[in-house]
């Protein structure tokens, strides 16, 4: 689980770089500034989970049962979080109305609270040496 932990971070850590770089050099003439930085503050929610990720797949101190939770709940939070703020970002460029969506927002919030309640649970449970 580790490892699949890790790749998975490492992705979502490389979509990141993209997609921010895309919306500073490809969608600056294409949509609204506001609506750039719409689109960049789900790149850096999807920054910050990678990161997440990459300390959760490389640790030993959480269990595999909780590092398996945080990493579905991550991912889950990424998705609904970062893809349904790019697609409300993006709306005038599409044929789809993504504000018929715009409910999974909060959703993805509520994974990524989730998952960092996971942590913080498991890290109580902690016994130090």
């Amino acid at each position: 689980m580790n490892k699949k932990i890790l790749v998975s971070g490492s992705i979502i850590g490389l979509l990141a770089v993209i997609l921010g770089a895309f919306a500073a050099h490809g969608l600056e003439k294409s949509i609204s500034p506001d609506a750039i930085e719409t689109f960049q503050t789900g790149v850096r929610y999807q920054m910050y989970h990678a990161i997440v990720l990459l300390f959760v797949g490389s640790t030993t101190i959480l269990s595999s049962k909780t590092k398996k939770r945080i990493y579905y709940t991550l991912v889950l939070g990424v998705l609904f979080f970062s893809g349904s703020i790019y697609g409300l970002a993006t709306n005038t460029l599409t044929g789809f109305d993504f504000t018929t969506i715009g409910f999974v927002t909060p959703i993805g919030g509520l994974f990524f609270i989730i998952s960092w309640i996971l942590m913080m649970l498991d890290f109580l449970k902690f016994k130090a040496e």
